[in-house]
């Protein structure tokens, strides 16, 4: 049993006292947020020593028992819990402030408690953005793999490194994946898409498998759905949220999936070019001194990370009607920027 409250009805008004340090006469919550693989709820919170209300944010395992055993499998709550722990501070992207953070022994329990953001605008995958938007995620990129660029006892860290044997059973799972990814989306993704879907699944071992040296900690699910923007009312311009899948890793995964997998194919068609340099400017003034052709074939290879991540969540997580748009807008923008660079060319001449 973890010995704190894994779901919001037993978060108590005493537990939450002793948390934040002062008396709370009482606490209500309500859900917020698209997650499938985590639930989150707003806490809307009466102090006792003063008669004032506030909010905080909380994020609890998924109620749903396939995304949560999905989640304990590969470790997903434990890597956010001490990503908030351990990395957050070193990094110069914009996290919600931590007032607690737990995870149960066997990693299927977990608890977030946070800052409460509101009010915002939650990112919305199927909708994607305006350019200002796209830019203010680019630059938390860079605010992501600038600080972490090269340092080798953040990278080389235990809670960063994959169990033995990870990449390998991926790679074996991820057939079956796109089987039931086929047999659900065939009427609806385009026959060129899903043809490079099976491309994938064809060579996952070599995709899964393949040794990259690592740069920089990445995000690894840096989407829309995953930021906040107009923090706070206005007062800040986004955060970025769910660190379930941080790793290692090179820097153009993270950007490549954001203007494929994230913001879609009008919106990387009209700004590839332009959010691209972006990025090379904020990493460089970061410095972190990149040229398009140091980043190419990462960035070719890193739109197939939005193709495996459509894939094997829409296979190994709850289905909602959410979900299945969510992910069809994922597979889309992912699967265009692939063939776009022609990214199964690019895998299949790594080595």
């Amino acid at each position: 049993m973890a010995g704190f409250p894994t779901h919001p009805d037993a978060v108590t008004p005493r537990w939450l006292g002793d948390v934040l340090g002062r008396p709370v006469a009482a606490v209500e919550w309500n859900a917020i947020g698209t997650g499938q693989v985590g639930d989150s709820v707003r806490f809307t919170v009466a102090f006792g020593d003063s008669g004032e209300t506030g909010t905080l944010a909380a994020k609890f395992p998924a109620a749903d028992a396939t995304s949560r055993g999905t989640a304990a499998m590969f470790g997903l709550y434990r890597k956010e819990v001490e990503f908030y722990r351990r990395a957050a501070p070193h990094l110069a992207v914009r996290v919600p402030r931590v007032h607690f953070v737990d995870v149960s022994e066997e990693g299927a329990d977990f608890l977030l408690l946070f800052e409460d953001l509101g009010p915002a605008r939650q990112g919305d995958q199927v909708a994607s953005c305006g350019l200002e938007d796209a830019k203010a995620a680019t630059r938390q990129a860079a605010a992501i793999h600038a600080p972490s660029w090269g340092k080798a006892e953040l990278l080389g860290a235990d809670w960063l490194q994959p169990p033995p044997g990870q990449a390998e059973r991926v790679a074996q799972m991820y057939p079956q994946a796109q089987a039931i990814f086929r047999e659900r989306y065939r009427d609806n993704l385009d026959p060129a898409m899903m043809a490079l879907c099976d491309e994938l699944a064809a060579q996952s071992e070599r995709y899964f498998t393949r040794r990259d040296p690592p740069q920089c900690l990445i995000h690894g699910d840096f989407r829309l759905d995953n930021m906040l923007f107009d923090v706070r009312g206005g007062q800040e311009p986004i955060a970025v949220l769910d660190w379930q899948t941080t790793a290692t890793g090179r820097g153009m995964t993270d950007v490549a999936y954001l203007l494929g997998c994230g913001l879609g194919e009008a919106m990387w068609r009209a700004h590839e070019d332009e959010l691209l340099d972006l990025y090379l400017l904020e990493m460089a003034a970061r410095g972190v001194a990149l040229t398009r052709t140091d980043i190419q074939r990462d960035y070719r290879l890193g739109a197939l990370h939005g193709v495996s991540t459509a894939v094997f969540s829409a296979a190994f997580v709850e289905r909602t009607v959410r979900g299945d748009a969510n992910f069809l807008s994922m597979a889309r923008g992912a699967c265009s920027l692939a063939l776009e660079h022609d990214s199964i060319a690019a895998l299949m001449g790594d080595e």
